[in-house]
């Protein structure tokens, strides 16, 4: 019979780690609470992401990749706002019955724990806390981090006139399901990469400050989360198709037209979508360059609220993920 409190203290409590008051934690897991301190001069930015078996992942998908996604989805929300992590918490809720015993039962949470670990050491987060319950499998995680007082990122920033540019690739994501639903399992394929081990890109966050005069991660789809940026800074844009920097792999599979909807509107792309003065654009390239990261202009900015296309293209098809929209994955 599983048995809560051990596995927390087995698959998520590193002693050692919590224990050292470098990493901002003076009390660490294993009480009713933690404690934190932040940094002088910065702020704290939190974030939470819910993961919901055959919502936001299959119910068959690895379990290392079912842990670092739980994770990288969190993660990059603090990278839209151009922050450092540094802490985290996670809630487990465990489904027992989709194993065949108590060994298969570990087996997959040894693999689930390994991912979100390795993922949470890469970024320098700390597992401060957490729960872990029974009930249909979903994965709820907060992310604490910290940017310097005063140059946090936010959606609200962009001006008329301000240069609209992603980084990385579009439409991964949607590729990446397409194939794990046409059987795909070779987690080796870019696509499925993309789709299942994304990678926040909390470096590139940071880069953009002070550069970035509004952004956010590209979750629900380009159109999508363009819109509520759009709506926060009240700026409307004009888009050019062509430009749209498409995932390896994704044309030869999707072909142009359904690979270019993918791009606009599948969502789980987990790039930066960003606004930026044109005066700034070659800076911010320079910068991202070490990381081995493009950053692409895909329109610009105007006055006039609203979306169109430089080609005239209809853009209203393209609305993106919704939750409660009656929609699966």
């Amino acid at each position: 019979m599983l048995a809560e409190f051990d596995l927390i203290r087995r698959y998520f409590v590193s002693s050692q780690e919590a224990a050292s008051a470098s990493n901002g934690v003076t009390l660490g897991c294993g009480d009713d609470a933690t404690l934190l301190v932040p940094r002088a001069g910065q702020q704290l930015a939190v974030s939470v992401d819910t993961s919901v078996v055959d919502v936001h992942f299959p119910g068959d998908a690895p379990a290392f990749a079912v842990g670092h996604r739980a994770l990288a989805v969190a993660l990059s929300d603090l990278a839209a706002m151009g922050a450092s992590s540094r802490w985290c918490l996670m809630a487990l809720t465990l489904d027992q019955r989709q194993f065949a015993d108590e060994e298969a039962a570990h087996a997959w949470l040894a693999e689930y724990a390994h991912g979100f670990h390795t993922l949470r050491q890469q970024h320098d987060t700390t597992l401060v806390g957490g729960d872990v319950t029974s009930g249909a499998l979903s994965i709820g995680v907060t992310v604490m981090g910290d940017v310097p007082v005063g140059e946090a990122l936010t959606r609200g920033g962009a001006q008329p006139g301000d240069l609209i540019a992603v980084t990385g690739a579009l439409g991964g994501g949607a590729g990446g399901l397409a194939l794990w639903q046409k059987g795909e399992r070779d987690l080796g394929h870019p696509l499925l990469r993309r789709y299942l081990l994304p990678e926040p890109r909390l470096a590139a966050g940071v880069a953009l400050r002070g550069l970035a005069t509004a952004a956010m991660d590209i979750s629900d789809g380009l159109m999508a989360d363009l819109a509520h940026l759009r709506e926060a800074s009240q700026v409307g844009a004009v888009m050019t198709l062509e430009a749209l920097p498409l995932a390896d792999a994704l044309e030869s599979l999707l072909g142009r037209e359904m690979a270019l909807k993918a791009a606009l509107s599948g969502g789980d792309d987990y790039e930066l979508l960003v606004t930026l003065n044109a005066d700034s654009l070659s800076e911010a390239q320079q910068r991202l360059a070490p990381l081995g990261l493009a950053l692409t202009v895909i329109g610009q900015c105007r006055e006039a609220l609203g979306v169109s296309a430089s080609d005239q293209s209809d853009l209203s098809g393209y609305a993106g993920w919704q939750h409660f929209s009656g929609d699966t994955p």
